[in-house]
């Protein structure tokens, strides 16, 4: 024989739970689950998720009420993004004559040496460049390798 649902009928059991017969011991080791629970939330900083009381936590367990939570959704609104306010300072103006800016990008002049001391630049080793100077034996002693 099949079961069939028969119609017109339904049967789902008992429709209150009935809460479970504790024990001593269940009742010490669900203590201790409480102050475990309420630390955790300590320790998260979800310190609105703890019981204050035993009998709020075991109805908590026991499934009588819902878990609490007071921090209701909120939506993201963003506020109006602040801008600083600056001065407007306007570009240097543009000579209409030569078509740039007057007085600046002027290209450096090159250094040069003017002075009389020097005659040259030796070479030592490699890429040792060693200045050679009037009046003194360095010329030979660069070409003899000697320091």
């Amino acid at each position: 024989m099949t079961m069939h649902m028969i119609q017109g009928v339904q049967v789902h059991g008992n429709s209150k739970k009935k809460r479970r017969k504790l024990t001593q011991k269940k009742l010490a080791e669900m203590e201790v689950s409480w102050r475990q629970h309420n630390k955790a939330m300590r320790r998260s900083n979800c310190h609105n998720l703890q019981y204050k009381t035993f009998e709020e936590y075991q109805a908590y367990v026991f499934g009588e009420t819902k878990p609490k939570n007071k921090k209701e959704f909120k939506p993201y609104v963003p506020e109006e993004s602040y801008q600083r306010k600056s001065p407007n300072y306007p570009s240097a103006p543009i000579s209409k004559a030569t078509g740039s800016i007057p007085d600046s990008g002027r290209k450096r002049e090159p250094q040069q040496y003017t002075g009389d001391l020097i005659v040259g630049i030796g070479q030592m080793h490699k890429s040792n460049a060693v200045p050679v100077m009037r009046g003194t034996e360095q010329a030979k002693d660069i070409a003899r390798m000697r320091r």
